[in-house]
């Protein structure tokens, strides 16, 4: 992997992928994934799969509706120029959006929302008689949902994941906090003391998201 110094680009050219990393752009040659097949990878696949094929059965006028939609200012690239999106593109997108939380496909595009600020704040974890809880402080839930997305418990260390999975949304707030305990210990188990954890937590309204924001803490001794 090497530091890029001249334009920008993205994605694979040949055997090269540029990304953006919080170092800037980088270089690194391309390495074909591993593929275990795991039982939840064959579930996301099949779903998108699904959300594929279900274009072809969309009568024209829904068509229509998503390719004028593409066309809107503020759909972006990748590179940040504004450029028309091909309807099937919007199409997916969207919803292979809902698809990988568990909602129901739009038939026709949804309005481009507004987002209000994510009031979550920083991961609180503690242990009480032997039981590791996570919370996070809620001020207000929005009108939809509030995605929290985790990654594995690494190092106490490491302050950088590259992958955070859907645990879940966001639990109903008991005296202002959110306990997402049973999300987390569900895809990781219980986290070892001393192991970091990074929660992700993004705002999600029609198949659209926010910024994630991501908070951190370690699981200290009780």
């Amino acid at each position: 992997m090497s530091k890029v110094l001249g334009p920008f680009q993205s994605g694979r050219v040949g055997n090269v992928v540029f990304r953006m990393t919080r170092t800037g752009l980088v270089a690194s040659q391309y390495v074909v994934p591993r593929n275990p097949r795991l039982p939840k990878q064959q579930l996301e696949r099949a779903k998108f799969g699904m959300v594929s094929g279900s274009w072809r059965g969309l009568n024209p006028e829904d068509q229509d509706a998503w390719c004028l939609g593409g066309a809107d200012p503020y759909t972006m690239s990748r590179l940040g120029r504004t450029t028309p999106l091909p309807g099937y593109h919007y199409y997916t997108r969207i919803n292979n959006a809902r698809a990988a939380i568990g909602l129901s496909r739009f038939n026709r595009p949804p309005v481009i929302p507004s987002f209000g600020l994510n009031t979550t704040g920083p991961l609180a974890i503690t242990i009480t008689a032997g039981i590791v809880n996570l919370k996070l402080p809620v001020v207000s839930l929005p009108t939809q949902y509030v995605l929290v997305e985790g990654a594995a418990p690494c190092s106490a260390g490491i302050r950088y994941a590259r992958h955070y999975p859907f645990l879940g949304f966001l639990p109903e707030p008991v005296d202002g906090f959110s306990d997402i305990t049973a999300l987390y210990v569900d895809w990781y188990g219980v986290p070892p003391v001393g192991a970091a954890i990074m929660i992700r937590t993004r705002q999600h309204i029609d198949g659209w998201t926010d910024n994630p924001i991501v908070t951190r803490a370690i699981v200290r001794p009780g």
